[in-house]
């Protein structure tokens, strides 16, 4: 992204140069709905990013102002509380929780802007929250190690924009590395890169342009169906904390007791910690193919065992089976819309691009948009022109 024009416009408002930082979204290769079940996740950073640029202001309060949005947003650092207006929070949340933990946060001037698209589940929340919280450390020489920057970006997003999010989001943000997923066990924390060399494919995101309304009631159920599934399990090992612990033998001893649909739901847990795991081996061996396959597998599980898809989602991912030019697809993030992720060679991505546009288009009457992306390093500072 050229940061050019938020630079001006910081110099515009302020009058002075101000220092930038680049904060990427991301993307989740595989393993979905596996963070709250104790499993693992292997997002990516990607080339689409949060811009903030930032000064001390030497007062006692933030002055805040959104490129995107064109609008300007003031508050006094020593009484902050959630804001009516939305973007701000995601900035006011991180400096509370920086606070909170005795950090000392004088004045400063920001301005922020991206190209993270917005609603298509590439986590720009959490690239401007990862992005503020590095800004901050750096401007007020603060020392906050990296794995703490997500967490503080995490609980901005639980106690200032109200959503009850997972790690993932932001620890890929911060701790992204160029070429690399990152494995994330999401009951310790440890995390280990795996290199991604995808030869002669392309990464391309298709959105599918809707968010059904059933996405955060049914993602609540889903919660509680898993937690069903383990209190029966425990019954027989009690020394099963998680999903993360269960397998498919003792899933089996109690499929009776917990009925179809709760039996269904851990199952694709199960098998799609499983797929991730095999999946990183794969990408070790340069095997693209055969971790493609595995994003089929997920889709699969994704759709029929864990009921989170949606026409539109199934639409697209059956559409590319039909295809040589990709090799892997699946649903990306929460589901009941949002986007997939597509390995598609690169000789083949135009002519891909325009069929499967085409063919959306012709199915629910809507021009589905396309991104691009490539893997990148997380969060970091940008040299000021």
């Amino acid at each position: 992204m050229d940061f050019k024009g938020i630079q001006e416009k910081f110099e515009e408002l302020y009058g002075k140069a101000p220092m930038l930082v680049r904060s990427p979204g991301r993307i989740n290769l595989i393993g979905e709905h596996t963070d709250y079940n104790d499993g693992f996740v292997l997002p990516a950073a990607i080339d689409k990013e949060m811009i903030i640029a930032i000064s001390e202001n030497g007062r006692t309060n933030c002055r805040l102002y959104s490129y995107d949005f064109q609008e300007s947003f003031e508050t006094e650092l020593g009484n902050l509380k959630p804001s009516e207006t939305g973007w701000a929070n995601y900035i006011l949340g991180v400096v509370d929780q920086m606070q909170k933990a005795g950090y000392t946060i004088g004045g400063f001037d920001c301005v922020f802007g991206g190209n993270v698209p917005v609603g298509a589940g590439l986590s720009s929340s959490a690239a401007l929250e990862c992005g503020a919280a590095f800004a901050l450390s750096q401007l007020f020489n603060l020392g906050v190690e990296r794995t703490q920057l997500a967490k503080f970006a995490q609980k901005a997003e639980h106690e200032f924009a109200g959503v009850k999010c997972g790690i993932m989001d932001q620890f890929a943000s911060v701790m992204g590395k160029e070429n690399h997923a990152l494995r994330l066990d999401c009951r310790s924390l440890d995390f280990s890169y795996f290199p991604i060399n995808l030869q002669n494919y392309q990464i391309v995101l298709c959105d599918t342009q809707v968010k059904h309304s059933l996405a955060s009631s049914e993602y609540n159920t889903r919660r509680q169906e898993c937690e069903q599934g383990v209190a029966a399990v425990q019954q027989k090992h009690p020394e099963v904390k998680s999903l993360r612990d269960v397998t498919l033998p003792m899933l089996e001893e109690v499929k009776q007791a917990i009925g179809t649909v709760v039996y269904n739901r851990c199952r694709y847990v199960i098998e799609e910690n499983e797929r991730l795991l095999a999946g990183c081996t794969l990408l070790e061996q340069g095997n693209i193919e055969g971790f493609g396959e595995k994003m089929y597998g997920s889709h699969t599980g994704l759709s029929a065992l864990y009921e989170v898809s949606c026409p539109e989602l199934d639409f697209l991912v059956d559409f590319t089976k039909n295809t040589a030019a990709v090799v892997g697809s699946r649903m990306m993030g929460g589901g009941f819309g949002g986007c997939t992720i597509n390995l598609v060679l690169k000789e083949e991505k135009e002519a891909f691009i325009s069929q499967i546009r085409e063919a959306y288009r012709q199915e629910f009457g809507v021009d589905m948009k396309t991104y691009e992306v490539a893997i990148s390093n997380g969060t970091s500072q940008l040299a000021t022109a």
